[in-house]
């Protein structure tokens, strides 16, 4: 047979064969999609199509009064998705904790269920079992604050323009479609590509949608203070740059009666205070300048609340029990740097952090010591013997999780509490003379003779008060100068903090990484292979691990909850076995103190309490 009528031959029964099965998929995915009211993750949506509104929400909550924020650090950018704003952007345009209050996504997730979307945007959407493609139906009565309609040309406009100069993970998102296209005066229709996921339809339902007729493409990626046109229940009317934003309710607000947005947004008024210090901060709530302050330090907690509004009952101390996974606050080391390459040398200094002084002496025992990334959770490995579906995911990798870390016995190491254990000191000193370096003169050193030395970049934040993030800083350095190791401690402001991780130009800063019960395409800006350049990224570590990347697929294509969480264990196990971070500890409790004119309701949903949903007592 002539070789080449072979390879012609070959290719077009291929090429038939492949067109055949597009032609089946596209035709049977069209006829098991219905339009639904909602999209979960795995399984279907809680709520039946006729829902009244989220459980976690006060439907009858009163409307009206003023709401008051107080963060720390600065803005000076007003677009939530070019590259600048994810150092300085203003709170609460687009963002979980205060809300959307003036972008709107297609669909809108529910805090109390994994991953589950309801209707916004779009009233309606169509999705098949393989997830190839999806349609949206915008809501008739969808619109901008300027009463101009949401259109699908909006759509489509905003897909392109975030394609083009949005920010990770819009922008990345894109990478996914192979094709958009206008399917009816109020639907579209998205078709993925090869390197979507299960999850992929999902984070498209939480794209936003900007108006065309009011954005300047051509100047989007430039920072601004001018205030947005977009859809959502609140538009800025006053902007102190640095200072404070404000935002005021729109009347014409066109989802109001929506069931998902039933007992939201409940202030006529909201307003964000910026303060450059944690202790002007605080003092600024004492004296009743903003309502609701999130408290991140246990000792504080407990022995600075001793104010007179506290004692009469004008300031409301809360505890919430955590029921969503411990995530991981560590000190992440960057892989970039040649000294942190090594992971034995990683390891070892990982294990100097004495959690145990620490938690007893700043922090009055309120800390638990974390180990996984998902503790607390079915999703965490500890205690658990990897599965059989698990090894399948991680044997192409024999070297890349020790033993301990297979069989579930691992935990971050455990000191004396002395803040001095020897034990600890000789174990980690043997690691790291195990990879050539060797005490000289009081000094670690490599065989070349440089000090083992690096800069531990911090600021407030993270879940952590300054002060705390400065004694416990100062206790890891003393730990490590036992071993003649030098860390320099760098104590910087918010924007400069934000702007040297956003180029990775750091030794070794502090980080939370947040894990919720559906972790998904998140984890590739976090630990993927191809985010480890990408500046903007969440990729501190500077990750680049084939067996990683291999996880992350594999989670993001599960489709089964027995393989989701196989899926997930396994990549907990590869996290912890390449000790990227210096774990540290979670708390299993949100403390929350809020003045008495600050009511909230009674249910508390999965993900935590929900600032949107709460409501002032002047109102009445």
């Amino acid at each position: 047979m002539n070789p080449k009528l072979s390879a012609v031959t070959r290719f077009t029964r291929t090429t038939a064969m492949l067109f055949a099965a597009c032609l089946l998929g596209l035709f049977s995915g069209a006829a098991d999609a219905e339009p639904s009211h909602g999209i979960a993750m795995r399984g279907e949506p809680a709520l039946a199509a006729d829902f009244s509104h989220l459980p976690y929400v006060n439907p009858d909550a009163p409307q009206g009064g003023r709401l008051v924020y107080g963060v720390y650090g600065t803005f000076d950018d007003l677009n939530p998705f070019d590259i600048k704003s994810i150092r300085t952007g203003a709170r609460g345009l687009w963002e979980p904790v205060f809300g959307n209050l003036v972008f709107e996504s297609l669909l809108k997730r529910s805090r109390d269920e994994p991953f589950t979307l309801y209707g916004l945007l779009a009233e309606k959407v169509e999705l098949p079992e393989d997830r190839g493609w999806m349609k949206f139906h915008l809501n008739p009565k969808a619109a901008f604050s300027d009463g101009q309609p949401v259109t699908v040309e909006d759509v489509l406009f905003t897909f392109e323009l975030l394609r083009e100069k949005g920010r990770p993970p819009f922008s990345s998102r894109m990478k996914q479609v192979e094709r958009l296209e206008k399917t009816g005066e109020r639907s579209f229709r998205i078709t993925f590509n090869e390197q979507a996921s299960r999850e992929t339809p999902m984070l498209f339902g939480l794209m936003p949608v900007l108006p065309k007729h009011a954005v300047d493409a051509e100047r989007f990626g430039e920072s601004t203070l001018e205030p947005p046109i977009a859809s959502g229940p609140y538009v800025v009317s006053d902007i102190r740059p640095g200072e404070s934003i404000t935002y005021t309710r729109n009347r014409d607000y066109w989802g109001n009666d929506l069931p998902v947005n039933r007992g939201f947004y409940n202030f006529d008024t909201i307003r964000v205070d910026y303060y450059r210090n944690a202790s002007s901060q605080f003092e600024a709530f004492k004296k009743g300048l903003f309502d609701i302050y999130p408290e991140s330090s246990p000792a504080k907690w407990r022995t600075s609340y001793d104010f007179a509004a506290v004692d009469d009952g004008r300031v409301v101390k809360e505890s919430f029990a955590s029921r969503e996974p411990s995530g991981m606050l560590g000190l992440v080391f960057n892989t970039r740097r040649e000294k942190f390459s090594n992971r034995n040398v990683r390891k070892a200094l990982a294990m100097l952090f004495d959690f145990e002084w620490a938690n007893e002496n700043l922090f009055y025992d309120a800390y638990t010591r974390t180990s996984s990334y998902w503790q607390g959770s079915n999703l965490s490995s500890l205690g658990e013997p990897a599965s059989r579906a698990e090894r399948t995911i991680l044997n192409p990798f024999p070297d890349a999780v020790p033993q301990d870390v297979m069989d579930g016995s691992y935990r971050a190491a455990v000191a004396d509490g002395t803040g001095r254990d020897r034990r600890i000191l000789r174990s980690s000193l043997t690691l790291l003379q195990g990879e050539g370096y060797k005490i000289e003169q009081g000094q670690l050193v490599d065989a070349q003779g440089t000090p083992l030395a690096f800069e531990l970049l911090i600021a407030g934040g993270a879940g952590l008060s300054s002060q705390d993030m400065e004694r416990l800083s100062l206790s890891y350095k003393r730990t490590a100068a036992k071993l003649g190791i030098n860390i320099d401690v760098r104590f910087v402001d918010d924007s400069q903090f934000q702007a040297r991780k956003g180029t990775f130009d750091f030794d070794m800063t502090i980080t939370r990484y947040s894990s919720s019960l559906s972790p998904g395409a998140e984890q590739i800006y976090r630990w993927g292979s191809q985010s480890r350049d990408i500046e903007g990224s969440f990729n501190f570590a500077g990750v680049a691990e084939p067996a990683i990347d291999t996880a992350i697929e594999r989670l993001l294509s599960a489709r089964t909850e027995e393989d989701f969480t196989a899926a997930v264990r396994a990549y907990d196990r590869l996290l912890i076995s390449g000790h990227y971070v210096v774990p540290l500890y979670h708390l299993g409790k949100e403390f929350i103190a809020r003045w008495a004119h600050i009511e909230r309701p009674e249910y508390t949903p999965l993900y935590g309490p929900q600032f949107p949903t709460w409501w002032s007592a002047k109102a009445r």
